[in-house]
């Protein structure tokens, strides 16, 4: 089979898979050698799993052509914090190195039941810890427009995957942006569903839901197809929804225009990039093309800084206090200083912080009554060099922490919000530019659709994949 098809879309490819055109063997072929020819420079898919990929290809291709599910046999990396029954699961933390689960999480059931070839694992920072994908395990993944860059994080492996034609689609989650960012860092979409939207194993709480899994893909279309397959209510994960009785990907193919977009360069609440800032805008006006009324406005998240300050390092504690007491030498500096943050709290700041929560979605569910969408930069700067851990500062703001430079996306997380990033234009050097989809709780077709629709206007849909561009 020819290596032209790594470039198609993976509507395409699926299509081809039920018509029986493609094999998924053949597609494993292709991945792999792909893999060998690009995964040197930029480090995605450190952990490959082709041997296990093969034998559940050959049972799926067993079963009638109809009944081998939505996604016919595609090939999809799971990201290395998940865990895939007999292959090393590291969530990129030396502590677990050599860590090989016998049960696969509960997504990743689901998403093999319903078609999916696990062939792989995306990098990933220590326990998703960092919007930059760096371990000490498997080092770091480097970005495809320029490798002297961040792929950002925590999904940062798939997104490059996805990039350089090493996926078609790909899982990841999000808890403060790591859908996101990476996909605007890399010229992918990326989506933070609805919590629940997709269930998975739940581990340390039932009802820790600042973190959630989501689908990666090159264009709109293929996101929704992957969110179609990700989705639905299972009784071990007690949180999670029902599947809708439209699919998403009639949701993306409906050409259902907004009517009303809001846009907020900022939120209130963070510096941005002067060139970012303009790049969105400029995005977000052209709403005004499918007859859209474009406006600059936004909800008053302002304690958002705050609240999630507090919620994350108590998720971090509940989550991870018995490693710090235990291989505290293994652990990274940013991951000691969030579960250190997080045992200090008092039941007065949780209280506190649960009540800004509310809050803020109780402001967010007002203000969509007004507003199909809401439009933001995705991340605040353009791609930044691989050696820094995190972005400092921005604008001659200097951040308080190695988190806050991540405001505009975890606003969202915290009003309990689908979001998209959507690829939307490039910097004068070259660089990708994400534009944030926003849409009430639970409005995740809405969020799709319009998303849809912007996209086939910008025209930046088939700019990936690329070839790495290393730094000469």
């Amino acid at each position: 089979m020819s290596q032209d098809l790594i470039r198609e879309n993976a509507c395409a490819v699926v299509d081809k898979l039920r018509s029986g055109d493609v094999s998924p063997l053949e597609l494993l072929d292709m991945l792999e050698k792909r893999i060998s020819e690009v995964d040197g420079t930029v480090n995605a898919l450190p952990i490959l799993c082709f041997d296990r990929a093969r034998d559940n290809a050959k049972a799926l291709m067993r079963k009638p052509a109809g009944a081998r599910g939505l996604l016919a046999g595609l090939p999809v990396p799971i990201k290395d914090l998940t865990d895939v029954a007999g292959v090393l699961s590291t969530q990129g933390s030396p502590i677990f190195r050599d860590n090989i689960p016998a049960k696969s999480d509960l997504m990743v059931e689901n998403l093999e039941a319903n078609g999916a070839v696990v062939y792989a694992k995306s990098n990933t920072p220590e326990f998703g810890a960092g919007a930059n994908t760096f371990n000490e395990v498997f080092g770091a993944t480097l970005n495809p427009w320029d490798t002297s860059k961040s792929a950002a994080g925590s999904s940062g492996g798939a997104a490059v995957a996805l990039a350089t034609g090493m996926a078609w689609l790909a899982q990841g989650s999000d808890m403060g942006g790591s859908l996101r960012s990476p996909a605007a860092f890399c010229g992918v979409v990326g989506m933070r569903p609805s919590i629940g939207r997709v269930a998975h194993t739940p581990k340390s709480g039932i009802d820790r839901n600042l973190g959630v899994v989501g689908p990666m893909a090159r264009n709109v279309e293929d996101l929704a197809l992957l969110l179609d397959a990700m989705s639905g209510d299972y009784a071990d994960d007690p949180l999670s929804l029902p599947t809708p009785t439209t699919s998403f990907l009639s949701a993306a193919q409906s050409g259902k225009k907004p009517k009303r977009i809001a846009y907020s360069p900022d939120l209130g609440i963070t510096p941005v990039d002067p060139e970012v800032k303009a790049i969105t805008r400029k995005a977000a006006e052209r709403f005004a093309e499918a007859g859209a009324i474009v406006e600059e406005a936004h909800p008053d998240w302002r304690e958002a800084h705050e609240c999630f300050h507090v919620l994350r390092a108590f998720d971090f504690a509940i989550t991870k206090a018995n490693l710090l007491r235990t291989k505290r030498d293994l652990l990274k500096p940013e991951v000691i200083w969030n579960i250190e943050e997080g045992l200090k709290l008092t039941v007065e700041q949780l209280a506190r912080a649960e009540a800004q929560r509310v809050g803020m979605t109780a402001r967010a569910v007002e203000f969509f009554k007004t507003y199909d969408l809401l439009l933001t930069p995705t991340t605040i700067v353009p791609p930044f060099p691989i050696e820094h851990r995190y972005v400092a500062e921005c604008a001659g703001k200097r951040f308080d922490n190695y988190v806050e430079w991540l405001g505009i996306v975890y606003a969202i997380t915290l009003a309990c919000c689908p979001s998209l990033s959507l690829p939307c234009g490039f910097t004068a050097s070259g660089l990708p530019v994400g534009v944030q989809v926003v849409g009430a709780p639970r409005a995740d077709a809405q969020v799709i659709g319009g998303a849809k629709v912007l996209e086939d206007i910008l025209g930046v849909r088939g700019t990936t994949p690329i070839d790495p561009r290393e730094k000469k």
